[in-house]
């Protein structure tokens, strides 16, 4: 079953990206059949797929998106706005159930509501008789819970579950039932998929003296995994005395632990490769193995006497040759990691459309970099902060579509999401049309806020004071209209995208538009570092954040307040020293000149001072784990070649 759902985790988000880009193309060509085979196809598999698994919601929203699917490809139902967008919610719910169950190993707890209220909606479209399903309740009201909660409760662990959703019933036969030739015992042992009986008195304390033997005095109440059809056909000459629900099953502590533990370890190991990769890495492996047979024979050489000069050179050959192989073993092995960021960038066309018909808004999103490669660890971690830019862009970048016609733009605003790669980095950018973002409404607002002083603010270039919406906290909900809204969250996706090692920059024109761009490493594994000193311990810098090293004299530093700024290229740098931000203790004295890091923090520069340069080299990083895995300022540790663990800072975000 582990095997099943962590197939079940990797494919069931390329089934929902299947559905979704055939459903936002049905939309412009409703008249293409082969749209509505695509979006059905996906539907019913993934339907097939959730049934062998406790995701009784998922199944059940899946079959009436599936029953509807049915009707639109039978001629019944017509595709329209409206059509798709419950088809499109639908697939969108999906998607978020399968990050979940990726996450937690189980549905959220509003699971079965939020089927229940998508169901509703679907039922009503996939059939011209709305009766057809109206007899089956998704939803029960109180107290009629009470008796599905107590069947719930009594279904036992070993009882399997299978098919979309179980169905609950409560039949109250008719007190002359047995003069009807009606067995309520046999009917109801004849439901299928009989997971649950239950059999209770209707009144439960009768009057022995007027007790009639002829008058049915029970009540059945029982589940079935079978589909709401297959039972009410059981109860098809008594569908006056059932009450039939459809419920969401959680799932027993038994079955929620297991699914739990294979689900984060699903995700965690789960990688796709391009078959040629692993090709490449047997080659690899078979010359390591010539190799190693290599020195083998060079031994026994050395055991019959061979020169030791010859030996000392044939060992240099044979040493030379073994580190080429592992270089290239080790940039295939990396290689393995780097996944397409297409299956992550498909995924936003259908939430950007989702949150601009939510909002009356008219938007498109145009895409552009489905051939970059990135490391899973990377694309892992780029949908948090990428979907918040891309919804506060439709929400608070772009205006609504009479406001663009008044500023002689088109109703429907341009979205742009773009990913190249540029050396061993991948830059990714989000740009749109809208209203763009006034500094001077931000320094107004940052003042009201004191953000800082007033003089402070004056000073700033533009592309400062576009750097404070990075300020946790900056925008509150009163000054979401101001600044459009841009910082609600943007301290957040600095966060996320400085602990995969990247960089955020801000640019925007009042009126014209907003461009945030994204700076990644290709690759977390493997990173170029500066290996400085400081308070005796040794520490790995990342060679792409440091602007400059310098070494700056004592006399050149120049007090400000607490601190002390130097002159590095007519620009005033404020120096920080590294021990401090550690919080260790310093073993330099401060008399002589300093040895400085340069590094950018947003917009600005700021020299980190440290105790030597060590040297650079490549590293095999490991980011932190466990209790440490929060810790800030830390991008991971690396093991040196003596055995020393050396931890790889974050500069930026210390010095933040």
């Amino acid at each position: 079953m582990d095997e099943l759902l962590e197939q079940f985790l990797i494919e069931g988000p390329e089934l929902v990206q299947q559905a979704g880009d055939a459903l936002l193309a049905l939309e412009r060509r409703p008249e293409d059949s082969a749209l509505v085979d695509s979006a059905f196809r996906a539907v019913h598999t993934l339907k097939g797929s959730a049934g062998l698994f406790d995701f009784p919601p998922m199944g059940l929203l899946l079959h009436a998106a599936e029953d509807l699917l049915g009707a639109i490809r039978a001629g019944r139902r017509a595709v329209d706005r409206d059509t798709v967008d419950e088809l499109v919610g639908v697939i969108g719910q999906t998607d978020r159930w399968l990050t979940a169950i990726g996450s937690t190993g189980a549905l959220p707890e509003d699971a079965g509501a939020a089927a229940a209220r998508l169901v509703a909606t679907l039922r009503a479209r996939s059939s011209d008789d709305p009766a057809q399903h109206g007899s089956v309740e998704t939803v029960p009201s109180e107290p009629e819970a009470a008796w599905i909660r107590t069947l719930l409760a009594s279904r036992g662990d070993e009882v399997p579950v299978s098919g979309d959703a179980l169905v609950a019933v409560r039949y109250v036969p008719d007190r002359n039932c047995f003069f009807n030739g009606d067995d309520p015992l046999e009917i109801a042992r004849r439901v299928p998929g009989l997971a649950a009986l239950r059999v209770a008195l209707q009144d439960e304390q009768p009057n022995l003296a007027e007790y009639d033997p002829f008058a049915c005095n029970l009540v059945v109440e029982l589940l079935s995994s079978a589909s709401p059809d297959e039972v009410k056909a059981a109860f098809r000459f008594v569908p006056d005395q059932v009450q039939i629900v459809a419920v969401a099953v959680p799932a027993t502590p038994a079955e929620e632990g297991q699914t739990k533990r294979s689900a984060p370890e699903a995700a965690s190991r789960s990688l796709r490769v391009d078959a040629s990769r692993i090709d490449a890495l047997a080659e690899i492996v078979g010359e390591l193995v010539v190799a190693k047979n290599s020195l083998a024979e060079l031994a026994t050489q050395l055991a019959a006497g061979l020169d030791p000069r010859a030996a000392a050179g044939a060992l240099a050959d044979r040493h030379a040759a073994i580190d080429r192989l592992v270089g290239r073993l080790h940039r295939a092995v990396l290689g393995v990691r780097l996944v397409p960021m297409t299956p992550l960038l498909r995924r936003f066309p259908r939430l950007v459309r989702e949150t601009a018909a939510s909002l009356g808004k008219e938007v498109e999103l145009s895409v552009e970099g489905d051939d970059v490669e990135v490391d899973k660890s990377v694309l892992d971690g780029l949908f948090e902060p990428l979907t918040h830019l891309l919804r506060n862009a439709v929400d608070h970048g772009v205006e609504p579509a009479e406001q663009r016609r008044r500023a002689g733009k088109p109703a429907r605003a341009s979205l742009r999401l773009a990913a190249r790669q540029a050396g061993d980095h991948v830059v990714i950018e989000v740009s749109d049309d809208g209203r763009g973002i006034d500094p001077a409404t931000i320094r107004r607002v940052a003042a009201e806020r004191q953000v800082m002083g007033s003089d402070a603010l004056d000073a700033l270039r533009d592309d400062a004071v576009l750097d404070l919406v990075f300020r946790p906290g900056f925008s509150t909900a009163s000054a979401v209209t101001d600044v459009s809204g841009r910082g609600v969250g943007m301290d957040a996706v600095r966060t996320a995208i400085g602990r995969l090692g990247g960089r955020v920059a801000l640019a925007s024109r009042p009126g014209q538009g907003t461009t945030v761009r994204l700076t990644l490493p290709v690759n977390l594994v493997l990173a170029k570092v500066l290996m400085v000193s400081c308070a005796g311990e040794t520490y790995g810098v990342p060679m792409d954040s440091v602007v400059a090293t310098t070494r700056i004299a004592p006399d050149r530093l120049l007090p400000v307040r607490a601190g002390q700024v130097f002159i590095l290229r007519d620009q005033p740098v404020p120096l920080l020293q590294l021990a401090d931000l550690l919080h260790v203790q310093e073993t330099v004295e401060r008399q002589e000149d300093r040895l400085v890091l340069v590094i950018r923090a947003g917009p600005d520069l700021v020299g980190i001072g440290i105790d030597g340069f060590l040297g650079h080299t490549d590293v095999l990083l490991r980011p932190m784990t466990g209790l440490l895995a929060a810790m800030p300022g830390v991008l991971g540790t690396t093991i040196l070649g003596d055995g020393q663990v050396m931890m790889v800072l974050d500069l930026a975000e210390l010095a933040r």
